[in-house]
């Protein structure tokens, strides 16, 4: 049997309600994609924004910790600096004490010092 004029305007109005659905079900797709790319890029704004926090944190946190390793090497550092001084000038009253009340063993650890200092130069 062909198809009649109904059959046929049937046949188009159904295929046209069913483009329009799916036509109307792209376009729902295109919006969630749209909207869950948006939801993706507050995502990683937010991370990567919290991420610099992080950072700008941790950096502060190393720049204090080797200020105050500095500050502590300084201190150390003078500390010695002044035990060393106190040595050499406890060392130089010694040395002047015992050339004051002992000259003649002076002199000859002198002479002792400076034959070894020659002997061992000539090598």
């Amino acid at each position: 049997m062909p198809p009649t004029d109904g059959d046929t305007a049937l046949k188009d109005l159904t295929d046209k309600a069913n483009y329009d659905r799916l036509q109307k079900d792209v376009h729902a797709v295109k919006n969630d994609i749209a909207a869950l790319t948006d939801q993706i890029t507050d995502a990683l704004n937010a991370f990567a924004g919290q991420a610099g926090k992080q950072a700008r944190s941790g950096y502060r946190q190393a720049r204090e910790n080797m200020d105050q390793t500095l500050d502590d090497v300084s201190e150390r550092g003078s500390a010695m600096l002044g035990a060393a001084h106190d040595a050499a000038n406890s060392l130089e009253e010694r040395l002047e004490d015992v050339i004051a009340q002992r000259p003649l063993a002076t002199v000859g650890l002198a002479l002792g010092l400076g034959f070894l200092i020659g002997v061992t130069w000539k090598r």
